[in-house]
């Protein structure tokens, strides 16, 4: 069988082991050894697939993972997201929509020291939903909303996926995490459009009118002294990488100190939260790691049978230029992440796409952006919609058509950034040209 043939059968395989809910790691680590078995030998597959976990141990990289995993439990753990959110409302007052606004500003902030979607959607909607139902809010603009700012975790950097996709594609975190900030800002203040545009359209409707008067009257100044925690987590950590005082793992080291420190000077977290927070993250790096190390083989196979090379010559001779590869690949994504994953995205598509995109001239830090904005649309759209189920576990009382109803505006956020990216580069790009 000819080696093109069988990595798009290996890929069908995947995919569908997948869909059939066979752990990603498992599924990864079974098509590729058999993949790279049939093509290599089974016996120089075994001799790959002992190697991984030594050259996985051996990547300093990786070593920012479990860090800023760290940070982010404990974070989530001594309850940040609260003052986030009353911060932000307290700023907004009065304003149409500000609750909504608030909780998409407050999931911002909290992505800033939390790294993760499902986190940033989960902790913001037990803050967030119970005051805007109480307001007369919607339950669709409530939870909308909520999905919609929890997608900005894997944006503003720190990032988990970030994290992942530096590892799998071998480019600077602290590059991907420059090239990330300025795009999670302006689609935060996209988000934030989208809510004024909702609430207009409902002009006169009492349901957004109450919220004023139930919204809890604090003033601007102590809310906002309240977040100084954040503030300076944010400061020292991305502010530490950004001017070159740390390498993205000291930061994360610091990070994650910082973190635990301030959860028990300030009495947010005891010795039982804090166990909780060690053991969640071996739970979550533990699982990053059996997938990194499955992925490792796969992305083996994959070159072995040289499809990147095929798809890319392809794609030439047929006279696509760059733009439109582009956007045949967010095409792609955007459908594929109505069924997978955000991290099994990654792992399945990048060994053939980052070749294919570095073929048309695109840089792999932008891309890398851009990869991240694709994997937050599946995270509000059905029928995975990771951030809508969520956030139904939350709230029980919303429904999920009701959530699909809500999240289905702000989709037009991030379609809107992406047209930017491809655009105007620089929106991602100029912040990590500061580096060098």
């Amino acid at each position: 069988m000819e080696p093109i043939t069988l990595s798009w059968i290996g890929i069908v395989v995947l995919v569908a082991l997948i869909m059939l809910r066979m752990p990603v790691a498992v599924a990864l680590g079974l098509v590729g050894f058999v993949g790279y078995g049939l093509i290599e030998g089974f016996r120089r597959a075994s001799l790959t697939a002992a190697a991984a976990p030594i050259e996985l141990a051996q990547a300093y990289t990786f070593s920012v993972v479990p860090l800023f995993t760290l940070m982010g439990a404990v974070a989530a753990s001594a309850g940040l997201s609260t003052d986030l959110f009353r911060a932000s409302n307290a700023v907004l007052r009065g304003m149409r929509g500000s609750l909504s606004i608030a909780s998409i500003f407050a999931s911002a902030l909290f992505g800033a020291v939390c790294g993760s979607s499902v986190a940033t959607a989960l902790t913001m909607s037990k803050v967030s939903i119970p005051q805007m139902l109480a307001a007369g809010y919607r339950p669709s603009l409530a939870a909308g909303s909520v999905a919609a700012g929890g997608t900005l975790g894997i944006l503003i950097p720190p990032s988990l996926i970030l994290m992942i996709y530096a590892i799998i594609a071998q480019q600077s975190v602290a590059e991907l995490f420059m090239a990330a900030l300025v795009p999670g800002l302006v689609l935060t203040a996209l988000y934030c459009a989208v809510t004024l545009l909702l609430v207009r359209r409902t002009a006169g409707d009492p349901s957004i009118e109450t919220q004023a008067a139930a919204a809890p009257r604090e003033p601007v100044l102590p809310a906002l002294a309240r977040i100084w925690h954040v503030v300076l987590l944010f400061v020292v950590t991305l502010g530490g990488i950004y001017t070159g005082w740390f390498t993205p793992t000291e930061a994360a080291a610091v990070g994650a100190l910082g973190a635990i420190l301030l959860g028990l000077m300030l009495g947010r977290m005891g010795l039982r939260d804090l166990v909780q927070s060690f053991g969640e993250t071996v739970r979550l790096v533990s699982s990053i790691i059996f997938i990194v190390m499955a992925s490792t083989l796969f992305s083996y196979f994959i070159v072995q049978t040289g499809v990147a090379e095929a798809i890319s010559s392809a794609m030439q001779s047929a006279g696509i230029g760059a733009t439109g590869v582009i956007i045949l690949l967010c095409a792609v994504y955007i459908l594929m992440g109505c069924f997978l994953e955000g991290v099994a995205m990654i792992l399945i598509t990048v060994p053939i796409t980052l070749p294919l995109i570095l073929s048309f001239g695109f840089d792999p830090v932008w891309f890398g952006v851009m990869l991240v904005i694709l994997i937050e649309i599946g995270l509000i759209t059905p029928p995975m919609g990771m951030n809508l189920f969520v956030i139904r576990a939350v709230s029980p009382g919303i429904t999920i058509a009701q959530m699909y109803r809500g999240a289905f505006p702000f989709l037009a956020a991030p379609l809107v950034l992406i047209a930017l990216l491809i655009l105007w580069p620089e929106l991602a790009l100029w912040l990590p040209s500061q580096l060098h």
